[in-house]
């Protein structure tokens, strides 16, 4: 029986040949990562939202040639996790810097 992290590497590369992007690494755990960030400081129900969108804003600057698709990934999910973030402490009424 396959354990979660197996399931999830399986699915991934799936996914990834479903839509023909054999070549594209993944980071699951970052992208795991960001979604949890999501729901504890938005809302859950902002996790798949927040991945969904991060990945439409970097495989838009991926494809336009403005950055490689790493970089385009890591600096998707970097202004999605500083925005969530912002998000929970402006809730909380503490001060953004």
């Amino acid at each position: 029986m396959k354990n979660q992290d197996e399931t999830l590497e399986e699915w991934c590369r799936a996914l990834l040949q479903a839509y023909e992007l054999e070549d594209v690494q993944i980071d699951v755990n970052a992208i795991l990562s960001l979604a949890g960030v999501a729901a504890h400081s938005v809302v859950r129900p902002a996790a798949p939202l927040t991945t969904f969108i991060a990945g439409f804003a970097a495989g838009l600057a991926a494809g336009s040639g403005q950055a490689t698709d790493a970089v385009s990934m890591s600096s998707a999910m970097d202004v999605a996790r500083s925005l969530a973030k912002d998000y929970d402490a402006q809730s909380a009424g503490t001060p953004v810097e």
